[in-house]
């Protein structure tokens, strides 16, 4: 528990160990958005060695004047990330991952919805 990544205004912490033995959690679940910004677009191009338009097009889905990434989906009401590799259980881009998965599970829904991140992440643990 040395490990644990705490931040302020959360009444719990993240044990980054925790993850392998997820299998994806917050990767998988019930459809969402899972928001990109144009400079991680960017990235994420130079990441894939891809265009822009390839990423656009292969990867993203335009939500109004936002891009989210595409999801898969996997049974009723079970969808992954398109990047989620289900072999490995891991992001297959992880270093090019946009913020919202960078910043998981310290989301201000969170705040509100405490039991919610407990029951996600085997990696939450008490303060």
């Amino acid at each position: 528990m040395n490990n644990l990544i705490k931040q302020e205004g959360y009444p719990y912490g993240f044990d980054p160990s925790g993850c392998e033995a997820c299998g994806g959690n917050c990767c998988i679940g019930e459809s969402g958005y899972i928001w990109i910004n144009p400079k991680e677009i960017e990235f994420l191009a130079k990441h894939l060695n891809i265009t822009l338009d390839e990423v656009r097009i292969k990867f993203l889905e335009k939500k109004g004047y936002k891009y989210s990434i595409k999801e898969i989906q996997l049974d009723v009401n079970n969808y992954a990330c398109t990047f989620f590799d289900l072999e490995k259980k891991q992001c297959s881009i992880y270093e090019a991952r946009p913020i919202q998965c960078r910043t998981f599970p310290f989301w201000e829904y969170f705040k509100e919805n405490v039991n919610e991140v407990y029951k996600e992440c085997p990696a939450i643990k008490n303060i």
